[in-house]
């Protein structure tokens, strides 16, 4: 039968009783080397014109790699794991231009790679053919590849790109004319340019039924960018999502992530958020800039008699120092500037955050993550075991993280921390509705505040603004009613004047231009100490008590501070609700 009649390379590595080689009666070694190596030429050959032959039928270019000199840069743009899994090679590398050959080029996945390496790196890129074999030369380089060398991920928004943008924007009018002229690939770089131009801490990338809305938080406040065209949208979405490390399929749920630019030697972390809405998805990248929280307690707003109370307390060895208020009320800001302060090299500072914002040097940070058991209150415990000096809580959440909490307090630790209430004095009803004994509260804590953050008005516009019959009414009584022991002085309520907000290019016809904090401090005495042991505890009670022993509210700093013409009427009643 055909079938059993032994191949070419048997006969030439077969032995058997009937045939031993010999100088006379086999071929020599060399030719049979030299045989076997022309049979197994002929056969890789005929794998090379099955590939060539499956390009053409595909439609696309074949290319042979043996040989070929593919550059480190080229080779680098995919992992090699990812090279393996996918069978394919990034082989040229430009810049402007990349091509991948792949085993099999009709892959969606080898499809997705290409569109991911064209939006990471600007470039026109195309997809070959090769075969097994010259996959398996191409792959080989990856092993003389220099290990130091990282494979890029993401997209790469450089520098020089971010300064050219922000050099042509003036105003909001100036970035929506820009964006309205945006090559796709250019707009995500713009919009990032434009938010770290205008200081604003949150980037809002909205998709709606007719447009995409673009819309930037600065000194708080919402701030409408641009509408970009609906159809750029699937574009963008898949960019936002490859920079950030997103899953690139999923729109039907929520996903976060994080990215890292560069700017005048500062690394700017940006955290990144989707969810999907009726017409695709809302996107929200939170600017982490580390010039926000280098912030001394000069630079924050507190005014000096409050300052030196707030340093007193901090000072101390053991206690709890709690700051309230709601999100983006400056809280983080705070607790970093007293960690700040406090960072010395004899002192064990550990913090335990959701998450990790800022890096500070000199300090163990420690992120929960609820997803593996690691919670506030787990991580706490654990954090007790390590020796520290000074333990930093993110939020106090629960009864079990509250009470771990002033524990370490009552053991020996300065321990701070926030919580969500609307103002100082709720913090105490706060703690004892989770189910923290009075007992256990009453000695634990030093001092609790609360903030707010308002806008500055802009030097360059504002101007005097008088005050309403009613608002004026408001203003006498809080003013009148600031206590002696504050350590404020007397104000003239004779010879009160105000500044309201102008226009001008300075503040982009805002009429304001940062931020600055608006506080309180409830420090325990005797009086507060007493109130919180006697259990009948409510929010009402707390302030007045506060109040008598010499606490002002934060709408009364912020009237003071509005005297001073740093902030305006409208700020104070917008954070505060203290006028009316």
């Amino acid at each position: 039968m055909a079938e059993d009649l032994p191949s070419i390379e048997d006969l030439l590595t077969r032995k058997t009783g009937a045939v031993t080689p010999t100088s006379d009666e086999s071929v020599s070694g060399k030719a049979q080397a030299a045989l076997s190596a022309k049979v197994a030429a002929v056969s890789v050959q005929g794998r090379e014109d099955e590939a060539r032959s499956a390009a053409a039928a595909s439609g696309v270019q074949y290319v042979d790699l043996k040989g070929f000199p593919i550059s480190p840069d080229a080779l680098s743009q995919i992992s090699d794991v990812q090279a393996q899994e996918l069978q394919v090679i990034c082989f040229l590398y430009t810049g402007p231009q990349l091509r991948i050959a792949a085993v099999n080029p009709m892959d969606q996945k080898v499809k997705d790679l290409l569109f991911q390496l064209e939006e990471r790196n600007k470039a026109k890129g195309a997809i070959y053919q090769i075969s097994p074999e010259s996959f398996a030369e191409g792959f080989k380089l990856y092993s003389a590849l220099p290990k130091i060398r990282k494979v890029v991920k993401g997209v790469q928004i450089k520098q020089e790109e971010l300064a050219q943008y922000q050099s042509q924007m003036n105003s909001f009018d100036d970035i929506a004319k820009i964006l309205a002229g945006a090559n796709i690939t250019d707009i995500l770089a713009i919009v990032i340019a434009a938010a770290l131009k205008m200081r604003s801490s949150d980037i809002h990338i909205e998709a709606a039924e007719t447009k995409i809305e673009v819309r930037l938080r600065v000194d708080g406040i919402l701030q409408e960018v641009a509408a970009i065209e609906a159809d750029k949208w699937k574009k963008m979405i898949s960019r936002i999502k490859l920079i950030a490390g997103l899953k690139m399929n999923i729109s039907d749920r929520p996903q976060d992530g994080r990215f890292t630019i560069f700017q005048e030697g500062k690394k700017i972390d940006v955290r990144t958020s989707t969810m999907p809405n009726a017409w695709g998805e809302s996107v929200v990248m939170r600017i982490l800039n580390p010039d926000s929280v280098q912030l001394g307690f000069e630079k924050l707003g507190f005014r000096p008699a409050m300052l030196g109370k707030l340093l007193k307390e901090i000072d101390k060895p053991h206690g709890m120092v709690i700051t309230t208020g709601p999100t983006g009320s400056g809280k983080t800001t705070t607790l970093y500037a007293i960690l700040a302060r406090l960072n010395k090299p004899g002192v064990n500072i550990i913090t335990l955050e959701d998450p990790v914002e800022f890096k500070l040097d000199g300090i163990n940070q420690s992120q929960i993550d609820s997803s593996k058991d690691y919670t506030f209150a787990k991580g706490l415990r654990s954090i007790l075991r390590q020796d520290p000096d000074i333990v930093m809580v993110g939020e106090i959440r629960d009864l079990e993280t509250a009470e771990t909490a002033i524990q370490a307090a009552l053991t020996g630790h300065l321990l701070i921390s926030t919580i969500h209430t609307n103002d100082a004095a709720g913090a105490i009803p706060r703690f004892v509705s989770m189910g923290v004994k009075p007992f256990l509260l009453a000695p634990a804590i030093n001092a609790i505040m609360g903030q707010r953050l308002a806008r500055k008005l802009c030097e360059q516009c504002k101007v005097p603004l008088a005050p309403t019959e009613d608002q004026l009414v408001k203003i006498n009584e809080l003013l009148s009613s600031i206590p002696e022991s504050s350590g404020e002085p007397k104000v003239d309520l004779a010879n009160l004047s105000f500044f309201g907000p102008g226009k001008c290019d300075e503040c982009n016809n805002t009429g304001y231009k940062g931020r600055l904090g608006l506080y309180e401090i409830l420090l325990k005495d005797q009086a507060i100490e007493q109130f919180i042991l006697s259990g009948e505890i409510s929010e009402f009670a707390v302030r007045k008590v506060a109040q008598e022993q010499g606490m002002i509210t934060m709408a009364q700093d912020g009237l003071l501070k509005a005297l001073e013409g740093q902030t305006s009427l409208e700020e104070i009643q917008r954070t505060t609700g203290g006028l009316s």
